[in-house]
């Protein structure tokens, strides 16, 4: 049947009226670091499919790789892949029972955005 009252029911609270929290945070920007990677992977599937096309295609797709916009691309793929990760590993530690009261959520999640900063820098001083 169809709702008559629909007009007169609450709306259901958005993010204006909650705060945002670390756990919410982190959570939305694992969401957002995954699709991420996912135009990091097409781009190494471009520069390897342009490798095998040939020199001319190969040297388009390495000239983009290599100018500072393609070296940014990457810095902030590496960024991205770290943070995943450690999302991922926080997750496990969750799913395991641990770590889910709010002081130590929220310092995991702080956590996750030191070390992947601090493992970026790692990442690209050692290769």
């Amino acid at each position: 049947m169809a709702d008559v009252n629909r007009g007169n029911r609450p709306l259901s609270p958005h993010l204006t009226v909650y705060r945002p929290q670390w756990t919410s945070m982190t959570s939305i920007l694992v969401r957002i670091t995954g699709n991420a990677m996912i135009v990091a992977g097409l781009l190494i599937v471009w520069w390897f499919v342009a490798a095998a096309s040939g020199p001319e295609a190969f040297a388009t797709a390495n000239g983009f790789l290599t100018s500072w916009f393609g070296d940014l691309v990457l810095f902030l793929s590496v960024l991205g892949l770290w943070y995943h990760t450690l999302g991922g590993l926080r997750h496990l530690v969750w799913d395991s029972g641990r770590m889910l009261d709010v002081e130590r959520s929220e310092l995991a999640g702080q956590m996750m955005i030191v070390l992947s900063v601090l493992l970026t820098i790692f990442t690209v001083i050692a290769v």
